[in-house]
């Protein structure tokens, strides 16, 4: 099992680029972070609701790893954690390597389960120019690199505070590689 610590967290009532940071969320089992604007069973990302407002919400509750945020520093950006919409920043977990259905168990109570990749898009770029190159590219091989996060889905609530452990439980066989969602 592999361990981290969540260094922030943080929501938005309104459907804004950045998030505030928090002293604690509440996470609700099913639905997503208390008073956030993406919580829900269906999808809550505008476009999404847009194409089908119908589609489960695999979405609802966005973790981003701290240390992109130093990698995002050495490349000359200033971002904090929240700034990037994110509700739960962590440190020391490699979130990006973890395969489809991981469960992350935070703090005392809370249960995620991570759906895929966040996929980057142009509001980084509008955030701050030359961002979203820094959070998706191709690797040697010419794929596709996306480092702006993963999404999950709440299957234990929980309240969640700055300093809570994260545990990964790997899910058993063959595991799938992160998509994005």
């Amino acid at each position: 099992m592999a361990y981290g610590t969540v260094t922030t967290v943080s929501t938005s009532g309104g459907h804004t680029f950045s998030k505030e940071s928090r002293d604690s969320v509440t996470l609700l089992a099913g639905l997503g972070v208390e008073g956030d604007a993406h919580a829900g069973v269906t999808v809550k990302h505008r476009s999404r609701v847009a194409q089908d407002p119908t589609q489960p919400n695999l979405r609802q509750v966005h973790l981003i790893h701290e240390e992109l945020f130093t990698e995002l520093s050495d490349a000359g950006f200033t971002v904090a954690p929240g700034e990037l919409g994110e509700n739960l920043t962590t440190r020391g977990i490699d979130l990006l390597a973890l395969p489809t259905g991981t469960l992350l168990r935070i703090g005392d109570d809370a249960v995620v389960e991570v759906t895929g990749l966040r996929n980057p898009c142009l509001q980084i770029e509008a955030f701050q120019e030359g961002l979203l190159k820094q959070v998706v590219g191709r690797d040697a091989t010419g794929a596709i690199v996306r480092k702006a996060g993963v999404m999950s889905v709440v299957r234990q609530g929980g309240v969640i505070r700055p300093g809570d452990t994260v545990a990964a439980e790997l899910p058993e066989g063959p595991h799938r590689p992160l998509e994005r969602v």
